[in-house]
């Protein structure tokens, strides 16, 4: 199963959408809040250039937001 790792705060509405649609497919992955975790928010910028959230991290594949296409095909889920 790949490694996913999401980082989030817990005010953004398309980070619970895309744990949901996770949740929903049966993927495990690590919730990072950036809200609190500054180390990790540095992390998340220096991965993705970007300091909005949802930043997913799957097998060191970098998605910015909920791109739910892009996800969808890093994890091999079917339409």
């Amino acid at each position: 199963m790949p490694k996913v790792k999401i980082y989030s705060t817990p005010a953004c509405v398309y980070c619970q959408t895309l744990k949901k649609f996770l949740d929903e497919k049966g993927f495990k992955y690590e919730d990072i809040n950036v809200a609190e975790n500054h180390q990790a928010a540095e992390e998340m910028i220096q991965k993705s250039g970007q300091m909005g959230v949802p930043v997913t991290d799957i097998d060191g594949e970098i998605v910015i937001g909920f791109d739910k296409d892009k996800i969808s095909e890093l994890l091999e889920i079917k339409k």
